[in-house]
């Protein structure tokens, strides 16, 4: 077993960082300036079923376009910047319609986070033609958010692969031999409800947000773009372990990751 350098470790205390992290309902809090918790009663009782529906479908919609148009681009860094600037128009409509425009949306934003998370995962040395990295890229919108079923403890970040794991390989094996052609095919609609499950509850908050009614239009582009930040954080914690992971193992780098970050977690609850 190779021992992990000194500069590898530090990229890996920083996708700790990143991915047990998001700190996006603290980010929302501090710009809403107000908890969240407080809102999510004024929300409609149907309120739930939509923002689930929407999710599932931004999801297929994501999925969609990453197997047939996710491809190879010149140039090594990610952009950013463009894409909070295209989310954040997005959410400029959403602000200004509510609850109502989420169906139209989500699928826009989440589209846009889709390509900025392949431009992340290039510039971390993942192959965008390959099945694998493609769904790892969809992979990201699990990351950050609970699932309905999740157990309290268990949605750690290996805790989430783990659970997308089997669902993750079978897809791509499906894919591999079929292609998309088949999308309501039992495997690839199980992947999209256990993403989907999870991206909803962040997808729940933004929308919380949005429904705020002094927000307004520059208020939803700014929701946006902290939703944007939120999964560029997740993704770059993402394939920075996958890369971590391409050199040392994925059962080493596993391990180094569970070490760390019960360490830190003991740092902070005895500071």
């Amino acid at each position: 077993m190779v021992e992990i350098a000194q500069h590898h470790l530090e990229e890996l205390d920083r996708a700790i960082n990143a991915l047990e992290n998001p700190g996006f309902i603290a980010r929302l809090t501090n710009f809403l300036g107000m908890p969240l918790e407080k809102l999510i009663k004024g929300l409609p009782e149907k309120a739930g079923d939509l923002v689930t529906n929407a999710a599932r479908g931004a999801i297929e919609k994501a999925l969609g376009l990453a197997l047939r148009t996710l491809k190879e681009k010149k140039g090594a860094s990610s952009a950013n910047r463009l894409h909070k600037v295209l989310v954040g128009t997005s959410g400029f409509a959403g602000g200004m319609f509510g609850l109502p425009a989420l169906a139209v949306e989500l699928p826009v934003s989440t589209t846009i986070m889709l390509r900025s998370i392949a431009d992340i995962a290039q510039s971390e040395g993942e192959e965008l033609t390959a099945i694998e990295t493609k769904l790892a890229c969809i992979e990201v919108f699990a990351l950050g958010g609970h699932g309905s079923s999740d157990d309290a403890v268990d949605t750690g970040y290996y805790a989430v692969r783990a659970t997308l794991a089997r669902a993750l390989s079978e897809a791509a094996q499906f894919i591999a031999q079929r292609g998309l052609a088949q999308e309501g095919a039992p495997v690839i609609v199980r992947l999209v409800a256990l993403v989907a499950s999870r991206f909803s509850a962040t997808v729940s908050e933004k929308i919380v947000a949005q429904a705020v009614p002094a927000i307004g239009a520059l208020g939803g582009a700014t929701v946006n773009v902290l939703f944007m930040e939120h999964f560029q954080q997740m993704a770059r914690g993402h394939f920075v372990i996958r890369r971590l992971e391409r050199v040392y193992g994925v059962e080493q780098i596993k391990s180094a990751y569970e070490e760390r970050r019960k360490y830190f977690e003991g740092s902070r609850s005895t500071s």
